[in-house]
């Protein structure tokens, strides 16, 4: 049986058509059912097994690098001269963080509790945990200025408090000392004579109080009801607000606990989170796109007004008494002690402040900090987060352990806190994606190619069968005319 070419073509002139509308149906479903699919994964729930793990247990390894400015003169730091540093470090720890005592909400909310543990890491650190550093004395220096208003003679008692206990202005002990509490006999006393001076009632060290620590009780949206609030906090420790600052913006608990963020990110969005470390809620802006192994991400800088004083930035005038612009005073939630938080090597802060010290060069690279974000999901894929605690120190009348000592803000020691997402995960991160989106959008690209290809050819055979039968008709038209004739 001959087969209808004609036919054929208008078959094929309809698949193609068909190829067409599927392909272009695929260009508005698509990213419909990829959002669709984000949605659903990012959303708060132990059914959502891989992202809900992820929330949980925070398999990415982090980790945390410190650096010590160990003073280089600190008797003439007594007499007065300007302290010379020496960067130490880094000693780095591996960070295991877990979420426990979970409860989800009929709001729409969850509540937990997220545990910390540090481990020295030797093979990443320049040293190890017996090294020994300088630093300034903080019980004696931070007390010093608490103490300055205190009458004259009550002044007199604290030095000789000091004394009694062989409590010096700079102290020369080992990183994990220094890091982990070490025994005095003075924290003892205070411990006991005045219960609640000090944040910790063992040991007195700089990250005492952070390990086999929580970070408070957080209540964070699940996304079930809006996805655009996921991860967003509702309290912390029952509180929707907070009270160490002067105003209610500066109050304010704003963002998400600081490890993810809501879905569907784009340039204008930033990144507001909460850290309790930090006393306040904190916001990091857009600086420029990027890629890490195949996947788009956004970069999140800290603006520089984040550590700005009131004067430069009236919104932060809650967060005063200020000094120079760059740092933080946290002394409201460090039960008063003169402490300050700012950029490490004082970046992006008052160049004055480099004046007072020797041996600091901040620089972008190293000193600044930046979470590298996936827009489309809201999960950081690298992070580095890098603070300075400082201590401001001055001479006080009566303390002589205080001596001459030139008004200064002091580096104690940097920190840097960083992960990656990286092996497996970032495998199924990449295929999710980046490679089946891909897929997807060749798909939709390539019905269409094809099916407008199948309509060219269909219509080229078309009409050769149209032009044949043509000739073919006139050809016949021609011999019965020819045979009439003869």
């Amino acid at each position: 049986m001959a087969i209808d070419k004609a036919k054929v073509a208008v078959g094929f002139v309809a698949s193609g058509v068909l190829l067409v509308f599927f392909g272009t149906l695929l260009t508005f479903v698509g990213p419909i059912i990829i959002d669709d699919q984000v949605v659903k994964n990012t959303v708060i729930d132990p059914q959502n097994q891989m992202s809900y793990t992820m929330w949980k247990d925070v398999p990415v390894p982090f980790f945390m690098s410190v650096y010590f400015f160990s003073v280089l003169n600190p008797k003439e730091v007594l007499l007065g001269e300007k302290p010379a540093v020496q960067q130490r470090g880094p000693f780095v720890y591996r960070k295991r963080i877990q979420k426990d005592n979970i409860t989800f909400h009929a709001n729409g909310t969850v509540s937990y509790r997220e545990y910390r543990r540090y481990f020295f890491e030797p093979s990443m650190s320049a040293g190890n945990e017996s090294e020994v550093v300088t630093i300034p004395n903080m019980l004696v220096l931070g007390a010093a200025v608490m103490m300055e208003n205190l009458p004259f003679p009550v002044r007199l008692m604290i030095s000789a408090t000091f004394k009694t206990f062989k409590e010096g202005p700079f102290l020369t002990r080992t990183v994990g000392e220094l890091m982990w509490g070490y025994d005095s006999g003075l924290v003892d006393f205070l411990n006991k004579y005045l219960p609640g001076m000090l944040p910790s009632t063992g040991k007195f060290g700089l990250f005492a109080e952070f390990n086999n620590s929580n970070t408070g009780l957080f209540t964070i949206h699940t996304g079930r009801d809006d996805i655009r609030k996921v991860h967003r906090v509702d309290s912390w420790n029952g509180l929707t607000k907070l009270s160490n600052w002067n105003t209610p913006q500066c109050n304010m608990i704003n963002g998400t606990a600081g490890q993810m963020w809501p879905p569907f990110m784009t340039r204008e969005t930033t990144l507001p989170f909460y850290s309790p470390d930090a006393c306040r809620s904190l916001e990091l802006v857009y600086q420029r796109d990027g890629e890490m192994k195949g996947i788009p991400l956004f970069r999140y800088v800290a603006p520089r007004t984040m550590f700005a004083n009131g004067t430069d930035y009236a919104p932060n005038e809650g967060f005063c008494p200020c000094r120079q612009s760059g740092l933080l005073n946290v002394s409201s939630c460090r039960h008063n002690s003169p402490v300050f938080i700012s950029h490490p090597h004082f970046f992006n802060a008052d160049p004055v402040l480099l004046d007072f010290v020797h041996g600091l060069k901040p620089t972008e690279e190293e000193h600044g900090l930046f979470i590298d974000i996936h827009p489309l999901t809201g999960v950081p894929l690298n992070v580095s987060i890098r603070l300075q605690l400082n201590l401001y120190m001055k001479r006080v009348s009566a303390i002589t352990e205080t001596g001459k000592i030139a008004e200064v803000v002091m580096p104690m020691i940097w920190f840097e806190e960083s992960g990656y997402i990286d092996g497996p995960i970032l495998d199924t991160f990449h295929t999710n994606l980046v490679v089946l989106p891909a897929v997807m959008d060749y798909m939709q690209y390539g019905f269409i190619a094809l099916g407008l290809a199948t309509i060219l050819i269909a219509c080229l055979v078309h009409h050769k069968v149209k032009v044949s039968d043509e000739e073919r008709v006139k050809g016949a038209h021609d011999e019965t005319k020819k045979y009439i004739k003869n």
